[in-house]
């Protein structure tokens, strides 16, 4: 259900000759392909079940569009690894699997729509301790057990040259995803906002922050991967941002 591979894409000057101002990634190709295909074959005796396929063949590009984001330059801004919604912030002792150790840190989890772009992003540079595979049930990422039951990815990333400062994010599978792609491996040096992966037709992020790190988003926030700024490490267990999303 996992797959490590290389991240590919239609040029973006190719897809701005018609003014979309987005990429798609490779995971679409072959969704659009036999999309157009069967819309093509439908032509032949079905015009309507035709443009059903073509407005389904339009949704999978759209579904897999990579639009350009501009990735903070300060090294202490953690930023958002997938867009979506904040449906959580915990503040607890990660599980052993981790390997974060035994201290409580904040968990902040984002809930991702089928229309939500869903192209994950490194949210801080370093160097990839362990990547933690698996599998799982396939329950509505929007619940709390779903960071428990459903198959999901895990990423332990030490940031910057600090081997000890560890964090930690989850790709969740949801009820309609049912295939997580990872693009990175143990051992790898990673740079923030970088793509490392997806989760097909909607899903859920889970980020353990560092030890200290405190949240700068609230639930029910909608979240930019690699632009929206999760928490400021120079901030060391301040007070938890308030308000409410309007």
């Amino acid at each position: 259900m996992i797959e490590f591979t290389r991240n590919l894409a239609f040029p973006r000057g190719v897809m701005s000759l018609v003014g979309i101002n987005f990429t798609v990634h490779k995971e679409g190709f072959k969704f659009i392909g036999v999309g157009l295909l069967v819309s093509l074959v439908f032509m032949l005796f079905s015009p309507v079940w035709a443009w059903i396929c073509l407005v389904l063949t339009v949704f999978c590009a759209f579904f897999f569009r990579n639009p350009p984001r501009v990735i903070p330059a300060d090294l202490n801004l953690l930023v958002s690894p997938a867009d979506g919604t904040v449906c959580g912030i915990d503040f607890e002792i990660p599980t052993a699997e981790l390997g974060l150790g035994d201290k409580k840190r904040y968990k902040v989890s984002i809930f991702l729509s089928i229309f939500n772009v869903h192209i994950n992003r490194l949210p801080m540079s370093g160097k990839v301790k362990s990547i933690i595979y698996h599998p799982g049930s396939f329950l509505n990422a929007a619940l709390d057990k779903a960071s428990v039951f459903n198959e999901r990815n895990t990423i332990v990333l030490a940031i910057g040259e600090d081997q000890e400062n560890l964090m930690a994010f989850t790709q969740v599978a949801g009820m309609i995803a049912r295939r997580i792609v990872c693009d990175i491996h143990e051992g790898q040096e990673v740079n923030k906002g970088d793509i490392f992966g997806l989760i097909r037709f909607g899903s859920r992020c889970d980020i353990w922050l560092p030890v200290g790190a405190v949240p700068q988003v609230i639930k029910g926030q909608t979240m930019v991967a690699g632009e929206t700024i999760l928490s400021d490490l120079s901030v060391k267990m301040g007070v938890l941002r308030e308000g409410v999303t309007i």
